[in-house]
C-alpha cells in the first residue's frame, strides 16, 4: 500500500446538476440517460457533434511531489522517459496479474505534477507498493466531451478563437463566457473530439454556452446510454462497460473503499457466463488491443504477467455483428407461450445505468473461444454489435461464431454472429482530421 506523507483530500461538497448529466458520488451515480432521443444522439458523432457531461465529478486526480513521476512509472504500464509537459497519454494501470485496474487520460502539468481524468480516487491504493513523497488530491471538475465532425466549429464559436493549434493529446487554456477552461484534444473512440475541464461551479453556464454555440452545427446533448454505443462503434473498450475493473476483487481496494463516506457499487454480474467467473469480466491490455501502450523499459505493477503474455498472446479484441434473424427471434419470443428470451434493450441494456460485469460465451462449434460484452444496437449501421475478446485463431474477419445470449441459469438464445472489422466505425477517424484546414476528413 502507498504511504503518502501528504494527506489524501476529497472535496467537501460535490454539486449535483442532473439536468446537465453532472453527478455526485456522495449520493450515488446519477447521470442523464437520454436527451433528444437515442436515434438522434447516436447519429451525432457522424453527422454533427455532441456534448457529453456524464464523466464529470469526483474522479479527477492530481499527483504532486518530487516522487510523483516515480510513483506513476511504478503504477502505469506506459513509458515516461519522453513524457513532456503540455502533453497527455492514455494511462493504464494493472494488477500483478496483468489485469486492468483503471485507466484514463493522464496529463503532465509540470516537472512534479500530473493529472489523471476519468478514473477514481481509489485504484492506486488498491494495489500499489509505492512509498514516497507524493500528494494526491481528488477534485470534482466538470469534464465535457465535444465530439464529431463539427466539434471544432462548435468550440471555436463558443471560445471565440482558433483552436486549430491543439494537437492530439495536447492541451492548453482557453475561455468560455469569461471563464478560464482547459481544452484538450482527445478522440479515443475514433472521431474528432475535445474535452473541456474546469471547476464544477462554472459547469452549467459553460455547458449552456456550448449548447448554444453548437446549435447551428447540429450539436446534440448525449445521454449515458448512447454514449456507450459510441465506444462500441468506435472500437474503444471501456472499463465498467465492456469490461470490469480488476480492483473489485482486491482486498486492499475493499479496505480502502470501506473508509470512504459513500459506497461505490459492485458491478452487476450479468450474461451467460457464470457470475462467479470474475476473470471472464476482466481484461488485460493485450486483450483489448492496447499492447502498444506497454513499455518494458521500467518496472511496474503487472510487468511480469504482461511480458509473458506479449511473448505468447492468446486473445485479441474484435467486433461481432449479430445475425438479424436471431435478434428478431429474441423479440418474437415475447409473443409465444413459452418463457421468453432475455430482452435485448435498444440501444443498450438499462442494467448499464450502473456498473456492468456483463459477459456472454462465444463459441466456435461447441468450443468456448471468447467472451462477448458491450452489446449495443447501432442505428447508424442498423446492426446489433458487441465487442469480443476472442482466441487469435478465430479473430479473422468473416469467422462465424455463436454468442450465447441470456443470463446464467436462465433461458439462453444461441445467436449466430460473425467477426467484423475493429474498430467498426471507419469513416472520419480522428487520425485523418487536419485541424489546420479547419475541416474534417
Amino acid at each position: 500500500m502507498m504511504a503518502f506523507p501528504s494527506p489524501f483530500t476529497l472535496p467537501a461538497a460535490i454539486p449535483f446538476y442532473p439536468q446537465y448529466g453532472l453527478f455526485s458520488l456522495s449520493g450515488g451515480f446519477v447521470r442523464q440517460w437520454e436527451y433528444n432521443g437515442w436515434k438522434a444522439e447516436s447519429l451525432s458523432w457522424k453527422q454533427g457533434c455532441y456534448i457529453h457531461a456524464g464523466l464529470s465529478g469526483m474522479g479527477q486526480i492530481t499527483w504532486r511531489g518530487p516522487d510523483a513521476e516515480a510513483f506513476l512509472a511504478q503504477t502505469f504500464i506506459n513509458g515516461f522517459a519522453k513524457f513532456r509537459e503540455g502533453t497527455a497519454k492514455h494511462g493504464i494501470a494493472c494488477t500483478e496479474q496483468g489485469l486492468i485496474a483503471g485507466h484514463g487520460v493522464l496529463q503532465k502539468l509540470g516537472a512534479e505534477e500530473f493529472k489523471l481524468y476519468v478514473a477514481g480516487p481509489w485504484f492506486p491504493y488498491a494495489f500499489s507498493r509505492f512509498s514516497g513523497d507524493v500528494e494526491q488530491v481528488v477534485s470534482d471538475d466538470f469534464l465535457f466531451q465535444i465530439a464529431g465532425p463539427t466539434a471544432l466549429a462548435t468550440l471555436e464559436a463558443a471560445t471565440g478563437e482558433s483552436l486549430r493549434d491543439v494537437g492530439f493529446l495536447r492541451y492548453r487554456q482557453t475561455s468560455v463566457k469569461g471563464h478560464k477552461v482547459q481544452i484538450m484534444r482527445v478522440g479515443m473512440a475514433g472521431t474528432l473530439a475535445f474535452e473541456l475541464h474546469g471547476p464544477m461551479a462554472q459547469a452549467p453556464e459553460i455547458y449552456d454556452a456550448i449548447v448554444q454555440a453548437g446549435e447551428p452545427h447540429g450539436l446534440e446533448r448525449l445521454g449515458w446510454q448512447t454514449f456507450q454505443v459510441n465506444h462500441v462503434e468506435g472500437g474503444f473498450p471501456q472499463q465498467f462497460w465492456t469490461f470490469s475493473s480488476a480492483m473489485h476483487q482486491d482486498e486492499g481496494w475493499r479496505a480502502f473503499m470501506a473508509k470512504l463516506p459513500y459506497r461505490f457499487p459492485d458491478p452487476t454480474m450479468a450474461g451467460s457466463i457464470d457470475p462467479a467467473d470474475v476473470r471472464a469480466r476482466c481484461r488485460t491490455p493485450i486483450e483489448v488491443g492496447w499492447e502498444k501502450s506497454i513499455r518494458l523499459d521500467h518496472d511496474f505493477t503487472g510487468r511480469a504477467a504482461l511480458e509473458a503474455e506479449l511473448a505468447n498472446p492468446r486473445r485479441t479484441v474484435v467486433t461481432l455483428e449479430w445475425d438479424e434473424r436471431d435478434v428478431i427471434d429474441i423479440y418474437a419470443s415475447l409473443f409465444r407461450e413459452e418463457p421468453e428470451y432475455k430482452y435485448l434493450e435498444i440501444p443498450v441494456s438499462p442494467a448499464n445505468r450502473g456498473l456492468c460485469g456483463h459477459a456472454d460465451h462465444v463459441l466456435a462449434g461447441d468450443v468456448s473461444v471468447g467472451v462477448s460484452s458491450g452489446t449495443v444496437y447501432s442505428y447508424h449501421f442498423r446492426k446489433v454489435l458487441s465487442h469480443a475478446t476472442i482466441d487469435l485463431a478465430q479473430a479473422q474477419i468473416g469467422t462465424a461464431v455463436t454468442v450465447l445470449w441470456g443470463d446464467h441459469g436462465g433461458r439462453i438464445k444461441a445467436v449466430r454472429a460473425r467477426v467484423a472489422r475493429f474498430p467498426y466505425l471507419q469513416e472520419g477517424r480522428n487520425q485523418a482530421v487536419d485541424l489546420s484546414a479547419g475541416v474534417t476528413a
